[in-house]
C-alpha cells in the first residue's frame, strides 16, 4: 500500500513535530484537534519544528514538501487519507471514543495507527472494526528530531499493516523498530521507566541530589549509550563482569510497583513540571522557553555527530 496522505488526530505536545516531519518527507498532512487553542499553538510550533529540520539538513524529496492543512472537522481531516494517526490523550476511553468517530468515516483498508506511549495495541484495536489495519506507531519526543519510531502489532494486526508502516518510516529516512510482542509501554518506555524508577528512588532515599543524578546519567550512562547500545555495552564491559555485579546489585534495585511519594506529593501540590512552572525543579516562563530551545540545539548537534555529518 502506498501512503501519500495522512490525517493526524490530536495535536498535543508532539503533534506539530509529527506533522512537520511527515510533510518534509513529501506526504500531505491534514491535522485536527477539538481544541482551537491547540490548533493555534500547533501553527506556531510548526515553524519551530521546520527550523529544526532545516538545521538537520533534512530536505524534501524530489516531488517537494507535502501540503499541511488544519481541518475544521474530523471528517474533513480524514477524507482521502491513506493513514490516520491518533494522537489524543493517554486514556483508553478517550481513544476508544475517537476511533468510534473515525471508523465510519474511512474505508476498511485505511490504516489507523496510534501514537500511544504504552497502552497495549491489542486493547486499543478491540475498539475498531477490521482490527487487522490497526497498529502502534510510537514516536519519541521531540518527534521531528529523534528518528526512532516503534512499530507495534496487536494480536489481530495484519503482517502487511506492520510492513507498510515499517516501510513508510524507512522511506522518510527514519528508523523503524519493530516490537515483536505487544507488552505495556512497548520497549522504549519500559527501559526509560526502569531508569526513572531507580533515579527517583535514589533521590527519595537521600542517596543523591536531583542535579547530581542528572549529571551522572547525562554524562555517564547517557553519554555511553548514545554511542553504544545496552546489549553492545554488555559485550564491551564483558558478560562475566555483568554476571558478577548483577549477582549482588539486582537484589538491591528498586522494586516499587506504585508511584513514589516524592512524585505524588509534587502532583498534589500542583507541581507538574515545566508546564506548571515547577516540578522537580522550578521554571520561569523565560527559562522554559530557553530550555526547550537549548535542548533542541543539543539534540540536533548530537544527531548530526551520530550520523557522521559533523
Amino acid at each position: 500500500m502506498s501512503i501519500r496522505s495522512v490525517a493526524l488526530i490530536g495535536l498535543g505536545t508532539m503533534g506539530p513535530g509529527i506533522v512537520a516531519r511527515l510533510a518534509r518527507g513529501g506526504l500531505n498532512v491534514a491535522a485536527y484537534d477539538t481544541a482551537p487553542a491547540a490548533v493555534e499553538r500547533a501553527k506556531g510550533m510548526l515553524e519551530i519544528a521546520r527550523g529544526a529540520l532545516d538545521r538537520l539538513e533534512i530536505g524534501a524529496p524530489e516531488q517537494g514538501e507535502g501540503r499541511i492543512s488544519f481541518a475544521a472537522t474530523l471528517a474533513e481531516a480524514v477524507e482521502g487519507a491513506d493513514l490516520v494517526i491518533e494522537n489524543v490523550p493517554e486514556d483508553e476511553s478517550i481513544k476508544a471514543s475517537t476511533y468510534g468517530e473515525i471508523v465510519p468515516l474511512v474505508g476498511e483498508n485505511v490504516i489507523i495507527a496510534s501514537d500511544t506511549s504504552g497502552i497495549p495495541i491489542t486493547k486499543l484495536q478491540a475498539h475498531v472494526s477490521h482490527p487487522g489495519r490497526f497498529v502502534g506507531m510510537h514516536w519519541s519526543n521531540p518527534p521531528h528530531i529523534i528518528p526512532m519510531i516503534e512499530v507495534i502489532a496487536g494480536e489481530q494486526t495484519a503482517p502487511e499493516t506492520v510492513a507498510t508502516i515499517r516501510d513508510l518510516i524507512r522511506e522518510l529516512g527514519l528508523l523503524p523498530v519493530v516490537v515483536k510482542k505487544d507488552v505495556p509501554g512497548f520497549v522504549e518506555n519500559r527501559v526509560l521507566y526502569a531508569l526513572l524508577r531507580e533515579a527517583v528512588d535514589l533521590v527519595e532515599r537521600g542517596v543523591i541530589e536531583p542535579e547530581d543524578i542528572d549529571t551522572c546519567v547525562s554524562w555517564g550512562i547517557g553519554y555511553k549509550i548514545a554511542v553504544v547500545g545496552p546489549m553492545a555495552l554488555l559485550d564491551m564491559a564483558g558478560l562475566d563482569i555483568y554476571r558478577s555485579v548483577s549477582s549482588f546489585l539486582n537484589s538491591d534495585l528498586s522494586r516499587r510497583e506504585d508511584v513514589a511519594p516524592l512524585i505524588k506529593e509534587k502532583i498534589e501540590a500542583g507541581n507538574l513540571g515545566i508546564k506548571s512552572g515547577g516540578g522537580i525543579y522550578a521554571y520561569t516562563p523565560e527559562q522554559s522557553a530557553e530550555l526547550q530551545a537549548e535542548r533542541a540545539r543539543k539534540l540536533i548537534a548530537v544527531r548530526r555527530i551520530l550520523e557522521g555529518r559533523d
